[in-house]
């Protein structure tokens, strides 16, 4: 086990957990230096959701460890900077219905996922959980740096803030789809329902 927590695909992912107080600290802050800050933090720790995988991969590192702890750090992350959007009010009224829908799904999957690890049936992720992901990482980031930020960066002509709140609309979108496709899946297995048999997932799928 120890050993496990050593390899770098690991410990990529522990970094996302990791990067979270100091996240929560940046944002808390809300000056044009540490917005920018945060988005930055925030997309780094983004950019491993995809690396910790393809190196996982490539290196022959997957785990069970590695597949607990992904999704973990994933939600972790998304919810942290969802609840600093909305308690430092940087969402609206408008942009915290998205952002219920987001934590919801997630709390669904999360649900499913541990039921149907009970019964030994995996819940593979598909490619357009995928694209809600990236969507929805892109809408977060630009949403912690808003338009502070786009000034300090002398780009004050790009709406930072209304472009991260579309985005974030469109990650909810994708959300709702997926989130209805997993449970679905969820509810045919519990029913006892046949299904189609489902491809074994790719080694590379730890997100969603």
């Amino acid at each position: 086990m120890a050993w496990m927590l050593t390899d770098l695909p690991n410990l990529l992912t522990l970094s996302r957990i990791a990067a979270i107080p100091l996240l929560v600290a940046l944002v808390a802050v809300g000056r044009p230096g540490t917005d920018l800050a945060a988005c930055i933090l925030f997309s780094a720790a983004a950019i491993t959701d995809y690396f910790d995988g393809r190196l996982a991969r490539d290196w022959r590192q997957q785990s069970d460890l590695g597949r607990m702890l992904d999704p973990i750090a994933d939600k972790l992350l998304v919810g942290a900077a969802l609840m600093m959007l909305v308690g430092t009010g940087r969402l609206g009224a408008w942009g915290l219905y998205p952002a219920v829908v987001i934590m919801l799904r997630e709390i669904l999957v999360s649900g499913l996922r541990e039921y149907l690890a009970g019964v030994r049936v995996g819940l593979p992720v598909t490619r357009l959980a995928k694209w809600k992901t990236g969507v929805q990482m892109v809408a977060l980031g630009t949403l912690l740096a808003g338009d502070p930020s786009a000034v300090l960066l002398g780009v004050s002509w790009l709406p930072a803030s209304a472009v991260g709140a579309v985005l974030l609309w469109v990650a909810a979108l994708l959300t709702l789809l997926t989130g209805w496709d997993y449970l679905t899946a969820g509810l045919r297995h519990a029913s006892g329902a046949p299904a189609a048999p489902a491809p074994p997932p790719r080694p590379e799928a730890r997100t969603g």
